[in-house]
C-alpha cells in the first residue's frame, strides 16, 4: 500500500519554474498512504517530461523494492521507472515463470520488479495474470510513454486529470487538484456527478466531483503521451457464467469454494510484517479471519461499536474470536468522537461518499495500526456470491413476470393513490416496472421527486440509467441476480465499498486485503447458478454450505448487518444534530443545494414526522465536503500518528 503520483508533461507547454517541486509538495498530500518512505524521480530537471513521486508503506522485502524502481532488460537495464500501490499476491510464482521462460535477473525480493518485467516480456497480458491489488503508473524512457494500470475490481484508486500542461495520475484526487496552475486542470464543479451522487450515495467512476478529473476505471489500462489525450482500453469485464450443478455434485462444488478461498488467503497473507483481521459479526469476515488463523495461530481480529444500545456487532465478533481462538481488540465510538472525526475523514475521502458506515472504519483502523500493519476484511462476498437481501427481489415478483406489460403498468399505476407505508403499496409499484427501471444498484437516497425540493440545477435527462444502461446491455440474456450483481461490481462495490476500505484504511497507514475480490475466486463464484446464491430462506447459499466446517454455528446464518450506525438517532438530538445545523447555517453551498429545504427536512426529522436521515446524510457530508474542497472554509486538523516502519 502506497501513494504514488505521475506527470507527463507537454512539451509544448511553458515549464513552470515550479513544477518539479509542486509535484514533490503534491505528493506529500499523501503521505498517510506510506510514511515509511518518500520517494522522487524526473527524468529532466531543467526541462521534465516526466516527474514521479511517490510514499512507501513497506511490507514485502523491506530493505528493498524501493521506489521509484529502475528496470529495464540487458540491454536497457534502466528503461522502465515504476510506482506501485498494492500488492501481487502471486509474485512468487510470476517470479519463477519470468526466470525459466526468459531468463529475468531479478535484483530485489518483492512484487514491484515483478509488474516491470511482467510488462516488458508480456505486454498488457501481463496484467491478467497478476492475482492482487494495484494501481501503477509505468514510464517507458524508450518509447517516451506513461502505462498505468488498475486491478480488475477497482480495489485500490487511479486519478487522471489532463490540462494543456500536461496528465497527471495518482493515488489520491487531493494532490491532482494541488497541480491545477500548473497543469490547467479544469476545477468547475460537474452537476451531473452531483446529481448522480445525491440519488447513489456516492460519485460513479469514472466520474468524479471535478469536471478535470476523472478515474481511471477498475479493469483498466491507460497510455499517456507527451502532449497528446490519454488512451484508455479496458482489459477485464466480469461475466457471470452459471453451470448448473448436475446431480450429485453438490459438495464438490461447495468443496472448490471452500479449497479456493484457503488458496487466495494463504497468498494474501505473505508479507513481512504482522497480518490480522478485521471481523463483524457476519459469516464473510469470519471465514478470512478463521483462515487466516491457519497461517497465524496468533491472529489479531478488531471490530468496533457504538455508545448506544442495538448499534455494535462487538458481543457477536467477541464470540466468534473466541470460538476460532483469535486476539480480539475492539474500539466503542461516541457520538462526540463520531462528530469531530467527520472532517478528517471527508479530507481523506476525496469524493463524498454518503456511507456512514465509513466513519466506524477509519476508527477501527486507527486502532487496529497500533497492533498491525496489514488487515484482512470481506469484502466483495456479498457481490460475487449474492448475499444482499435486495438479490431475493426477483423470487418475490416473479407472479408479475407472467403479466402483460399494459397490465402490470396499470397495477403500477394504481399504487399510486394508495396511502403511503400501506401493505401492498410498494409491491404492486415495483412489480410494474422492469428490472432495469427498478434496480439502480445497491443504493438509492432520493427519488426524482425528492430530488426536485432539494437540487436547484436538477436535470431529467441527468438519471442513474447514464451509469446503470450499459452495464445491463452487457448482462443482457443472464438471470435477474447476476444481472443485479453486474451492476453492483461496476457501481456499489467500486464506488461506495472499497473507496471507504481504502481511503479509511490508508488514512491510517494500514493496508487492507480483500481476499474474497480475486480472479481465482470471482472464476468460481461466476459459475454458480441462480438457486445456489439465492433462495426464499437465504442469501450466499453455496458459500454457506460451504463455509459450514470453516465458520461457528452462531454466525452461519445470522442475517447481514454490516456496521450499524445509529445516525437515525443521534441527528434527532445531541452532537450531531447541533453539527449538521451548524452546516447548514454556514455553507455557502445555496447555489447547489437548497439549504432551506435541508433545515425543513431536519426539523421533520428532529420532530419524528419524518426519518429523512439517510437523504440528510448525504446532503450533509457533500455540504461539509463543499466547505473544504470548494469554500476552503473548513481546514481538518490532519493528525499524523508515527508508527515503526514495522509491526
Amino acid at each position: 500500500m502506497c501513494g504514488l503520483l505521475a506527470l507527463v508533461r507537454n512539451p509544448s507547454a511553458d515549464v513552470p519554474s515550479d513544477l518539479v517541486d509542486a509535484v514533490f509538495a503534491a505528493t506529500h498530500l499523501m503521505r498517510h498512504r506510506g510514511p515509511d518512505e518518500p520517494g522522487a524521480w524526473v527524468d529532466d530537471p531543467q526541462r521534465p517530461v516526466s516527474v514521479l513521486g511517490f510514499n512507501r508503506l513497506s511490507i514485502i522485502d523491506i530493505a528493498h523494492s524501493h521506489q521509484p524502481l529502475r528496470w529495464g532488460p540487458p540491454a536497457s537495464p534502466d528503461r522502465y521507472v515504476l510506482v506501485f500501490n498494492g500488492e501481487i499476491y502471486n509474485y512468487l510464482e510470476l517470479r519463477e515463470a519470468l526466470r525459466s521462460e526468459f531468463g529475468v535477473v531479478f535484483a530485489t525480493d518483492g512484487d514491484s520488479e515483478v509488474i516491470i518485467a511482467a510488462y516488458h516480456h508480456w505486454g498488457t497480458e501481463a496484467l491478467n495474470r497478476l492475482r492482487g491489488m494495484f494501481a501503477f503508473a509505468l514510464w517507458d524512457t524508450v518509447e517516451s510513454e506513461l502505462f498505468c494500470a488498475r486491478d480488475p475490481f477497482g480495489i485500490k484508486p487511479l486519478f487522471m486529470a489532463t490540462g494543456p500542461g500536461g496528465t497527471v495520475v495518482g493515488s489520491e484526487k487531493k494532490c491532482l487538484l494541488e497541480l491545477a496552475e500548473q497543469i490547467g486542470i479544469d476545477q468547475t464543479l460537474d452537476h451531473r456527478a452531483l446529481q448522480h451522487y445525491t440519488v447513489l450515495q456516492y460519485v460513479p467512476e469514472p466520474e468524479t466531483l471535478h469536471r478535470g478529473v476523472r478515474r481511471l476505471e477498475s479493469g483498466s489500462y491507460g497510455r499517456v503521451r507527451p502532449g497528446q489525450p490519454p488512451q484508455v482500453t479496458r482489459y477485464f469485464t466480469p461475466r457471470f457464467a452459471p453451470v448448473p450443478f448436475r446431480p450429485g455434485e453438490e459438495q464438490a462444488r461447495y468443496d472448490e469454494i471452500t479449497a479456493v478461498l484457503e488458496d487466495s488467503v494463504a497468498k494474501h497473507m505473505r508479507a513481512d510484517v504482522t497480518v490480522g483481521a478485521f471481523l463483524s459479526g457476519g459469516i464473510d469476515s469470519t471465514a478470512i479471519a478463521a483462515l487466516a488463523m491457519r497461517h497465524n495461530p496468533r491472529l489479531i481480529t478488531f471490530t468496533t461499536g457504538f455508545e448506544r444500545e442495538g448499534f455494535s456487532e462487538v458481543d457477536v465478533a467477541v464470540a466468534s474470536a473466541e470460538a476460532i481462538g483469535a486476539r480480539h481488540v475492539t474500539k466503542v465510538v461516541s457520538q462526540t468522537e463520531f462528530v469531530s472525526a467527520l472532517p478528517e475523514i471527508v479530507w481523506y475521502l476525496d469524493e463524498p461518499v454518503a456511507d456512514p458506515a465509513l466513519v466506524p472504519l477509519f476508527f477501527i483502523a486507527r486502532e487496529a495500526r497500533k497492533h498491525v500493519k496489514v488487515v484482512l476484511s470481506g469484502e466483495g462476498a456479498d457481490e460475487l456470491f449474492g448475499g444482499y437481501t435486495i438479490y431475493r427481489e426477483p423470487l418475490s415478483l416473479r407472479a408479475f413476470d407472467y403479466l402483460p406489460r399494459p397490465v402490470r403498468r396499470s397495477l403500477g399505476k394504481a399504487s399510486r393513490p394508495l396511502p403511503e407505508g400501506m401493505r401492498g403499496k410498494s409491491l404492486l409499484h415495483r412489480g410494474s416496472l422492469t428490472l432495469e427501471e427498478r434496480y439502480y444498484g445497491n443504493a438509492r437516497s432520493f427519488s426524482d421527486e425528492q430530488l426536485r425540493a432539494v437540487l436547484p440545477g436538477f436535470r431529467e435527462e441527468w438519471t442513474h440509467t447514464d451509469i446503470t444502461a450499459p452495464l445491463y446491455a452487457e448482462s443482457r440474456g443472464a438471470d435477474p441476480v447476476a444481472r443485479m450483481q453486474h451492476i453492483d461490481l461496476f457501481t456499489w462495490l467500486r464506488g461506495d465499498i472499497l473507496v471507504k476500505a481504502d481511503k479509511m484504511t490508508m488514512a491510517n497507514s494500514l493496508e487492507l486485503r480483500v481476499p474474497f475480490l480475486d480472479p481465482e475466486v470471482f472464476a468460481v463464484a461466476a459459475r454458480l447458478p441462480l438457486d445456489q446464491k439465492i433462495t426464499r430462506a437465504t442469501t450466499k447459499y453455496a458459500l454457506r454450505r460451504a463455509l459450514e466446517p470453516i465458520v461457528p454455528a452462531h454466525v452461519l446464518n445470522r442475517p447481514k448487518l454490516g456496521f450499524p450506525v445509529p445516525i437515525r438517532h443521534w441527528l434527532r438530538a445531541g452532537d450531531l444534530l447541533d453539527w449538521a445545523h451548524t452546516m447548514v447555517g454556514s455553507s455557502q453551498a445555496g447555489e447547489l443545494i437548497d439549504l432551506a429545504a435541508v433545515r425543513t427536512m431536519l426539523d421533520e426529522h428532529r420532530s419524528g414526522t419524518s426519518d429523512h436521515s439517510r437523504r440528510l446524510w448525504t446532503l450533509l457530508i457533500f455540504l461539509l465536503w463543499h466547505a473544504i474542497f470548494v469554500e476552503r472554509s473548513t481546514t481538518p486538523q490532519i493528525s499524523e500518528p508515527t508508527y515503526p516502519v514495522q509491526l
